[in-house]
């Protein structure tokens, strides 16, 4: 997502610094950004490699897994800069900035965009759904609008929220089933939406963690194609056949997306677990709440997490 992201904006002739560690880095540093799939392009430019070696920024955009925040942001703590906003899943993310940044400089984001790192470098963009942004818990501002417009310009598409919060649980409780079924099925996101029985757990998942958003007052809506709040609110079947509307419509519009989290599993790397389905579990028993099906894959991912 810092590619893509990154890519799209230095493309547009924006002032980009872009962080990246280790291989990737190297990779960057010698073959520019490469971007493929939904846009074709590729700017030649130099990463940083040394956080340090940037004092101040305009805006700041974390895109690195969610279990690489704290180190991440750690790494950063020392930049001047008014703006602050994560593409990260889960929605801990604004709570984790505006603590190294202030809450006063953070923005609520919710990023309905999809990529694959291809083994070759390349990173192949599958969804450019939109990237909502807005101020936290609710609103807008001059500063929200400036910073979608300069991001629709550069080909991104993103829209202004004016009820941040919905918009990132209600993204957050489709994320909790998508993510679980990529990882227990191993299969592209149209064929576990599209199939009757992966459907009906998935419904499950989002259902419970929505559950969780409205116990704790936050309102979920429907952010086509991902209609969470008709989900949580219909009967059992009819949010099933939801889902699986939205599988033949994935098959339709992006047949080879994939989530993050099985390209992850897929690689041997780390999952994103306790960050997503273990905060819902953990905020569930706050709440005293049940989210059983959200529980047992929790256990079940971080059991197949451990043995990567």
């Amino acid at each position: 997502m810092g590619s893509v992201f990154a890519g799209h904006l230095a493309r547009a002739g924006e002032d980009v610094s872009l962080i990246a560690r280790g291989a990737r880095a190297r990779y960057l540093n010698e073959q520019g950004i490469t971007v493929t799939g939904l846009a074709d392009f590729n700017v030649d430019w130099r990463v940083i490699t040394e956080p340090r070696d940037i004092q101040q920024a305009d805006v700041l955009i974390v895109a690195v897994k969610t279990y690489d925040t704290a180190s991440a942001l750690e790494s950063v703590r020392h930049l001047e800069v008014p703006v602050v906003l994560s593409l990260q899943n889960g929605v801990p993310k604004d709570i984790q900035l505006a603590d190294a940044f202030g809450y006063q400089n953070t923005l609520g984001a919710a990023a309905f965009t999809g990529a694959e790192m291809t083994a070759e470098g390349p990173v192949h963009l599958t969804v450019n759904q939109g990237l909502y942004v807005g101020e936290l818990p609710e609103g807008t501002s001059k500063r929200v609008q400036r910073l979608v417009e300069v991001l629709v310009a550069a080909g991104i598409a993103a829209e202004v929220s004016p009820h941040i919060q919905t918009t990132e649980w209600s993204k957050f409780a489709a994320w909790v089933g998508w993510m679980a079924l990529s990882v227990l099925t191993r299969l592209a996101t149209y064929q576990f939406l599209s199939d009757p029985d992966s459907a009906v757990v998935c419904s499950r998942l989002i259902r419970e963690t929505g559950s969780l958003a409205v116990k704790q007052g936050i309102a979920l809506e429907d952010t086509p194609p991902i209609l969470v709040e008709t989900i949580c609110r219909v009967s059992d079947e009819e949010a099933v056949e939801k889902i699986r509307e939205m599988g033949a419509r994935m098959e339709a519009q992006a047949p080879n997306h994939r989530m993050s989290t099985l390209q992850d599993l897929e690689r041997g790397g780390r999952l994103e677990v306790e960050e997503t389905l273990g905060y819902v579990v953990a905020k569930a028993t706050e709440e005293d709440i049940t989210v059983p099906t959200v529980e047992t894959c929790y256990r079940l991912i971080n059991g197949i997490n451990r043995s990567l």
